[in-house]
């Protein structure tokens, strides 16, 4: 039955997204989908490649580098590593990831550096902001982002683009906004005080709260329930 619908429900991911840009006033070029595949398995990513989406995000990493093997084949796949990530995991990101979105802390960059491959384009990295100061919550705080930022942005074998949140909850749009709006000004900051990296990115934005992100700027939005249900159980 999931695979039936997905058709239908990516459809209408992308047409949500759409219609954000529009009202927003934005180009419609301006954000990109991105599909969180965290728990669903390999059969529905070769069907939403097959329905022309590139890329997937993932949390769980032993998950997320089984999946990649068996879909070696689809090579132009954009792999986003989305979740929080522990020290002695850092290599494996490093090396098989093009994006990762969970950057809170300059021994995470640092160690990302180092180890992601010489071969290989300098990792994409995002830094991720606690910008509703959830105890409960990863991410630096949003008074220490320009330091890390600097820190980050001097490493060798990363590409610093942008920033990233996932704010508390809301029940109203003007609720939703207020944080997503201290995060746009955050990288508004950050792209006067190091102009030579390439902080394009606000990756801001899930199933609840796309519109809200996508006034606010939001380039990378991450939708997972709206088009594949709701979350299964973690295989890996």
């Amino acid at each position: 039955m999931m695979d039936i619908a997905l058709p239908e429900s990516l459809a209408q991911a992308r047409e949500r997204l759409h219609q954000a840009l529009l009202e927003a006033k934005r180009p419609l070029n301006d954000a990109t989908l991105l599909v969180v595949s965290k728990t669903k398995p390999v059969s529905l990513i070769r069907q939403a490649y097959a329905l022309g989406q590139r890329a997937f995000g993932e949390n769980y990493l032993q998950e997320a580098l089984d999946k990649q093997i068996e879909l070696a084949d689809l090579n132009d796949i954009v792999w986003h590593f989305i979740g929080p990530l522990q020290s002695n995991k850092t290599r494996a990101v490093a090396e098989h990831f093009d994006w990762i979105h969970s950057v809170d802390r300059l021994k995470i960059a640092n160690r990302l550096s180092e180890q992601r491959p010489s071969h290989l384009a300098p990792l994409n990295i995002c830094l991720q902001v606690n910008i509703s100061r959830e105890a409960s919550k990863s991410g630096v705080i949003p008074e220490d982002v320009k330091a890390l930022a600097y820190e980050a942005a001097q490493l060798p074998r990363l590409r610093l683009r942008g920033l990233m949140a996932i704010p508390a909850p809301a029940d109203t749009l003007e609720a939703q906004r207020k944080p997503l709006a201290e995060l746009r000004h955050l990288l508004t900051e950050l792209q006067t005080t190091l102009p030579q990296a390439p902080l394009d990115t606000l990756s801001m934005g899930m199933s609840d709260d796309l519109e809200a992100a996508v006034m606010e700027g939001a380039t990378l939005v991450r939708l997972g329930t709206a088009i594949f249900g709701a979350r299964g159980a973690v295989n890996s």
